[in-house]
C-alpha cells in the first residue's frame, strides 16, 4: 500500500491525511451546524461531551501523526478511534432524546462510520511501515543483567551501605 491509497500524502503534511479532513469535517459540521439546535439546558452537558470527544477524534489524529514514532502515532488513532466511538454514543443518545431527526443521526453516523474505517486503514498502514524503527533511540541496546535474588540467604549484607540496616521481610514470619 502506498503512501496515497492510505490516505495520506505525505507532502502535504497533516492537511494530506484524509482521515484527519473527514474528522475536521465531522467536527465543524456537528459543532457549527448540529450543536447549536439542542437545547439550552444540554449546552453544559450532552452538547458539550458531544463537543469534546468529537474535536478529540482530529486532535489526537494530529498529535499522533506529529510524532516520530509510529508506535505513539498509533497509541494516539487508537484514542482518536475511542473518542469517535463516544462520539457515536453521544450521538445515539442525541437521536434517542429527540435533538435530532433521524435523517441527520443517520448521515453523522455515516460519516462516523466511514472515518472509523479510515482510521482502521491508517493503523495497518502505519504498523506496516514502522516509521521510526531505525533511528537512533527507537529501542535500548543493553545487556541482560541479574537483578533479583533467589532468597535473602543469598544477600551480601557487607555491600549495604554502611547507614542503612537489612529489611526484614514480611516472608520470613510466614
Amino acid at each position: 500500500m502506498n503512501d496515497q491509497t492510505a490516505g495520506q500524502n505525505t507532502d502535504a503534511g497533516i492537511e494530506g491525511l484524509l482521515v484527519w479532513r473527514k474528522a475536521i469535517d465531522l467536527a465543524v459540521y456537528l459543532c457549527h451546524d448540529v450543536l447549536p439546535t439542542f437545547p439550552d439546558y444540554e449546552r453544559y452537558a450532552l452538547a458539550n461531551q458531544l463537543r469534546r470527544s468529537v474535536q478529540s477524534v482530529p486532535a489526537n489524529i494530529a498529535e499522533g501523526y506529529g510524532r516520530f514514532y509510529y508506535q505513539e502515532a498509533v497509541r494516539f488513532c487508537y484514542i482518536a478511534r475511542g473518542s469517535l466511538e463516544e462520539t457515536r454514543t453521544h450521538l445515539v443518545l442525541a437521536s434517542r432524546l429527540g435533538y435530532i431527526n433521524t435523517d441527520v443521526f443517520q448521515q453523522l453516523d455515516r460519516h462516523a462510520v466511514e472515518i472509523r474505517s479510515l482510521l482502521n486503514g491508517y493503523i495497518s498502514f502505519l504498523k506496516r511501515s514502522k516509521r521510526g524503527i531505525n533511528e537512533p533511540g527507537s529501542t535500548i541496546n543493553e545487556p541482560s543483567g541479574f537483578y533479583s535474588t533467589d532468597s535473602l540467604e543469598d544477600l551480601d549484607e557487607s555491600s549495604l551501605p554502611q547507614n542503612s540496616e537489612p529489611i526484614d521481610s514480611e516472608l520470613d514470619s510466614e
